[in-house]
């Protein structure tokens, strides 16, 4: 028997379809990937924290579940929504099904919806709020969730993701860094370990006198969820450390120590979440596809006056993609290096990561 499941949008919009996984009522901030592979890599990303996540592509689950591809300890995403949702698998390291997986973590799925006329919606207005329940309730009920919950801007999500205390991998290795752990990807802490950088990982609100207590060489502002606006102390760690240490940041890192120089943070309409987004580099000019998922960006025309200058831009919409500082180590990049999921072709930047803390 069918399970009858609800997606409701805060302009009014019910779309209805076949509930899948766990049986429950979850809001969240309703945003399309556009991805044709990696959802067990995005629904594990904490960056999606506090997100409905959607994928443009229609089939989903068909290559099952793997521990090996998780970005972090389970799946962080607050729903997913799907065309068509595969429950029969077909793939070698595959361990579970899609609807089995998200019930482990208790996240509700619908599949059965129109996912191209969703997607050309939240284009055309904008990520809304939304709420998607797989249990009975009235439409109105549901509509006033929508209603009642904040925007995203409002919501202090880093601190819903980021370790509570210091965790150190790889101590043998030869080179040490701080991770600032504002959602950090598992992705990320392997492309430092395989580089003989062996890591540790701080809570995003670590003082700057404490993360040097650990001598690292270098600091790492990771990725993660919401409005970096709301992680101040952060941005304030950065600049005590501007001048002591190396400092790298990957997409909210990189808007975080933007930040941290003065630069201004836009909200996007609709983000950019994908696997094939250009960038351009301004310096060499060469074009390399990434993998996004942001839906927040540094503004362009707040950074001419400051230290930081842009060094690689979007080529779809032109937003910044990449700071430098003029005098000091410290740049950061607003895609994924890491990948999980997408293309490899940013992977270089762990290789000048290292190559800038072994020069300090």
């Amino acid at each position: 028997m069918l399970k009858e499941a609800k997606l409701a949008l805060e302009d009014g919009t019910i779309l209805k379809g076949e509930g899948f996984g766990f049986e429950t009522i979850k809001t969240g901030e309703v945003v399309f990937a556009t991805g044709m592979t990696g959802y067990v890599e995005s629904l594990t990303d904490p960056s999606y924290k506090g997100q409905i996540l959607m994928s443009t592509y229609p089939l989903q689950g068909n290559y099952g579940i793997s521990r090996d591809w998780f970005q972090s300890d389970g799946i962080k995403a607050e729903g997913f929504v799907v065309r068509e949702q595969n429950k029969y698998p077909s793939h070698r390291l595959s361990k579970e099904n899609l609807p089995d997986f998200l019930d482990e973590y208790q996240i509700p799925g619908i599949s059965g919806i129109d996912t191209r006329y969703l997607t050309l919606k939240i284009r055309r207005h904008g990520a809304m709020k939304g709420a998607i329940s797989t249990e009975e309730i009235e439409d109105a009920e549901l509509l006033k969730l929508v209603s009642e919950q904040k925007n995203i801007e409002d919501i202090d999500l880093v601190g819903t993701v980021a370790v509570k205390k210091p965790k150190i991998i790889g101590e043998e290795l030869k080179h040490r860094a701080v991770i600032l752990d504002c959602g950090i990807k598992k992705n990320s802490i392997d492309s430092l370990l395989k580089r003989g950088i062996g890591v540790v990982v701080l809570p995003y609100n670590t003082g700057y006198k404490e993360i040097l207590d650990y001598d690292p060489e270098a600091l790492l502002v990771s990725s993660g969820p919401g409005n970096p606006t709301r992680v101040t102390e952060a941005a304030k760690t950065v600049k005590n450390l501007s001048e002591k240490l190396p400092i790298s940041g990957i997409c909210l890192g990189h808007q975080i120590i933007s930040l941290a120089f003065g630069a201004k943070i836009n909200k996007m309409k609709f983000g950019h979440r994908g696997i094939n987004q250009p960038v351009k580099n301004l310096i060499t000019g060469k074009v390399t596809i990434t993998s996004q998922n942001h839906g927040f960006t540094v503004d362009a025309d707040s950074c001419k006056d400051l230290p930081i200058k842009i060094n690689q831009v979007n080529l779809n919409d032109g937003t910044p993609e990449g700071i430098e500082h003029e005098e000091l180590p410290i740049s950061s990049v607003q895609y994924h290096p890491e990948a999980g999921p997408g293309p490899n072709d940013s992977d270089n930047y762990f290789d000048s990561f290292l190559k800038v803390l072994k020069e300090y």
